[in-house]
């Protein structure tokens, strides 16, 4: 089994999460796929965006807050 390091964007209402992840390559057809605590990684992510809580969410990645320009 191989694993390679990717960023994964949560995006909740106003606000988009990079969070950094592994991904496990094997030769089965399910692959790539993540570890299951990568997965409640980026579950607990966009539970805190959701409710605004950014002070979590900011603990798992790099934290934007997204303001629209046009129409």
């Amino acid at each position: 089994m191989k694993k390679r390091k990717r960023t994964k964007l949560v995006h909740e209402g106003r606000y988009l999460a990079e969070v950094d992840v592994e991904l496990l390559v094997t030769d089965d057809e399910w692959a790539p796929y993540l570890s299951v605590q990568d997965a409640y990684k980026l579950d607990d992510v966009r539970e805190a965006l959701k409710k605004g809580d950014t002070t979590t969410a900011a603990r798992y990645g790099r934290l934007f807050s997204l303001t629209p320009i046009g129409g």
